[in-house]
């Protein structure tokens, strides 16, 4: 098969996975003339972006999409009717620095399905982020999928290589997962992200000795299938909170299910709503910088659902309106961390600000914060929002999108 169609195939194949934001790791570059390829921001065609907005492009792709595995919700499953493909090491490393050269890409995004057995598998993978930085001296970012069941020192191998590593755990529960993919094992997965934590901590404590091993410095992330069972956004949310807590991850990645051909009857008929995905996101990061818990976060009146029509802050906040207007020149940080339209870096700026001034109504566009969704619930100098419009039932109606005539489609 020529090469051309084997990206074509195995680039399209890839792209079910979310977890490839290229952020967090060291810096480098080869401004020295010893190596090519650089992790810091370039010109090149975007595939993602960091968490601090800049726009980093990645060749993604997979080592093969065959696999030995069957599971229910993966296009490349065993019983898949697709047509397969399989990128040679070489080919797979002659990719890479070929489109670099181009300008297309900063790094690489390599995962692969899982064939011979995931130690083989594993080694593939391994010896392509090897050569490239061992035989092309490439220092550009590279991520690799690990396999659960792949021994220690390949784990070890691809750390070295490696930015970073991630192991999906694919759905939310254990029940869900044996059911949709009964040749996967939470356990085994988790014990692997286990292992990981513990190569990346003995790497931060032996930072400071000349001889310290080089370990995924980006850290390890993992991402999870939303739609594809039963598991309602408060259980999601759960296991995400576990896996931040018990193996320091960096990022959990949320990916709509995707209706495949031929599909089993126990996968639903139907993608949930792209918009879903993006209330995870956003209660995530409630989550992780705003100090919120996941019993605050979602509603026991919604089912453990979030809400589709507003965000997950601005729900909390139309929930608890006894707490509001607050004043922005005295509250507290955890305070105004919960109000509508505050980010951490806004939150921080006000703060910074009030040690030497008042702060007024005209700062909030210096600060980028939306007046729209902030003034019902702040008093700040020259303004102090009226006490039937936070007790008014219409409040809400302000901030769910506006209603749209639908086409025609002649």
């Amino acid at each position: 098969m020529e090469i051309q169609r084997k990206l074509a195939i195995l680039a399209d194949a890839a792209k079910y996975d979310a977890s490839c934001a290229s952020s967090g790791t060291e810096q480098r570059d080869s401004r020295d003339k010893k190596g090519m390829g650089s992790t810091a921001p370039g010109m090149g065609i975007c595939h993602s972006y960091a968490p601090d907005g800049r726009c980093i492009s990645l060749l993604k792709i997979l080592l093969t999409n065959a696999c030995n595995y069957d599971c229910l919700y993966c296009i490349n499953r065993a019983s898949s009717n697709v047509q397969r493909a399989r990128f040679t090491v070489e080919e797979a490393v002659k990719l890479t620095l070929d489109f670099y050269r181009r300008n297309y890409i900063e790094g690489l995004f390599l995962s692969s399905g899982i064939i011979r057995s995931p130690n083989y598998t594993m080694e593939q993978v391994v010896r392509v982020a090897k050569s490239l930085r061992e035989d092309h001296h490439f220092r550009g970012y590279i991520h690799l999928k690990t396999i659960p069941e792949a021994d220690d020192d390949l784990i070890a191998e691809a750390g070295k290589y490696a930015d970073r590593l991630s192991i999906n755990i694919e759905v939310p529960t254990e029940t869900s997962l044996s059911k949709l993919a009964p040749e996967k094992d939470v356990r085994a997965i988790r014990r692997t992200m286990g292992r990981m934590r513990l190569k990346l901590d003995e790497t931060d404590a032996a930072k400071t000795e000349k001889a310290a091993t080089r370990f995924a410095p980006a850290g390890q992330s993992t991402q999870m299938i939303v739609g594809a069972d039963s598991s309602n956004d408060r259980t999601i949310l759960e296991t995400s909170a576990n896996l931040y807590a018990s193996y320091r991850l960096k990022r959990v990645y949320y990916s709509a299910f995707s209706p495949i051909p031929d599909a089993s009857l126990k996968l639903p008929l139907q993608a949930p709503p792209l918009m879903r995905e993006h209330r995870l996101y956003q209660a995530d990061w409630l989550m992780r910088f705003y100090g919120f818990g996941i019993g605050e976060i979602t509603d026991p009146l919604e089912g453990g659902m979030l809400p589709l029509d507003i965000d997950p802050k601005l729900a909390w906040a139309l929930r608890h309106r006894g707490r509001f207007p607050l004043d922005v020149n005295k509250a507290s940080r955890e305070d105004l961390l919960r109000v509508p339209g505050f980010g951490v870096k806004a939150v921080d700026s006000i703060i910074a600000a009030r040690r030497f001034s008042t702060v007024g109504i005209d700062d909030l566009g210096r600060l980028n914060i939306s007046r729209r969704k902030a003034l019902p619930f702040i008093t700040l100098a020259g303004h102090r929002p009226a006490p039937s419009q936070l007790d008014s039932n219409r409040l809400l109606n302000l901030f769910r999108p506006k209603a749209s005539q639908l086409g025609f489609a002649f």
